[in-house]
């Protein structure tokens, strides 16, 4: 495969989304859990969902109806 792969670049990024998912949850577990790592985490987190949008959106071709 090659790196400009759309579906395997969506997998990466999905599979980023779940580990961030992850990782803010154990962090918001924790009674002395971060709270600025867990803003940034959250931040990042949006960054990716958005991304993963944007390239699911550009998969889909325009149909006028």
């Amino acid at each position: 495969m090659n790196d400009d792969d759309p579906v395997q670049l969506l997998a990466t990024l999905k599979a980023e989304h779940r580990s961030l998912d992850e990782r803010i949850r154990f962090l918001s577990s924790e009674p002395t859990g971060d709270q600025l790592e867990i803003a940034r985490l959250k931040r990042q987190k949006l960054m990716l969902k958005d991304e993963i949008q944007r390239l699911m959106d550009s998969s889909v071709p325009d149909i006028i109806a």
